[in-house]
């Protein structure tokens, strides 16, 4: 049996923090983003003073602390939250991004997070971003989706939202940043980016945010479509 939930991976750039909060809005699921939650992780390694080196240090950590994330609706990054507080603007640093990276390989982790992601699907739904939720972490999801575009148009977005954020960084460099991470998140040992068995398959180069969400929204529906008609 299918579980009522919907992944979305890409690379990069694709388009899929945006689609899958406005999905998860649309819809009135439940939101998860993995790679804020890899983010939150590693904030509780830089306040508890954990190193990439001593990462299996933050397992204990875990036990003991409850992450959510939430979907917004004017656009932008979702909301963190760790044991209810807001921590949306601290994993957001450059600081938070780098040991992300690192604790992102440690096999320990991602193995004990698993179980933590999975909880986000409950009733009504789940709507789970990221790079493996197809793959590895919700193998039997009702439906797969995997958004991309090309190395270009992925780079002169991220050019665009940094921009808007004041934040000064040259064409070239987010281009090479880019491709280098999409080397790391498919080569990598553990969980690979890759292209979910079944998944629906959007290039989102030259579609708009609404046209795309139209596509998964349609997908959605002639699943739950087909699922009712098997109950029957």
């Amino acid at each position: 049996m299918s579980e009522r939930v919907v992944t979305i991976d890409g690379p990069a750039g694709s388009g899929k923090g945006t689609v899958g909060q406005q999905l998860a809005i649309r819809l009135g699921w439940h939101f998860l983003d993995s790679g804020a939650l890899y983010r939150a992780c590693a904030y509780v390694a830089v306040q508890n003073g954990i190193t990439a080196e001593t990462i299996d240090a933050l397992l204990d950590h875990l036990e003991r602390v409850r992450f959510e994330t939430k979907p917004v609706s004017q656009g932008g990054e979702a909301r963190v939250l760790l044991n209810g507080e807001d921590i949306s603007a601290a994993v957001r640093t450059a600081e938070c991004g780098q040991m992300a990276s690192k604790i992102a390989v440690n096999q320990n982790l991602r193995s004990a997070l698993l179980n933590v992601q999975r909880k986000y699907c409950r009733p009504p739904g789940l709507v789970a971003d990221g790079r493996d939720m197809g793959s590895v972490v919700f193998p039997k999801a009702m439906l797969k989706v995997y958004l991309t575009a090309s190395l270009k148009v992925r780079s002169q977005r991220k050019f665009k939202q940094l921009k808007e954020k004041e934040i000064s960084l040259k064409y070239d460099k987010i281009y090479k940043e880019i491709e280098n991470r999409d080397l790391r998140d498919s080569t990598r040992r553990h969980a690979p980016l890759t292209t979910p068995e079944g998944a629906l398959v959007v290039d989102t180069s030259s579609l708009s945010v609404d046209e795309v969400l139209q596509l998964v929204l349609d997908g959605v529906y002639i699943k739950m479509n087909t699922l009712e008609s098997e109950a029957q």
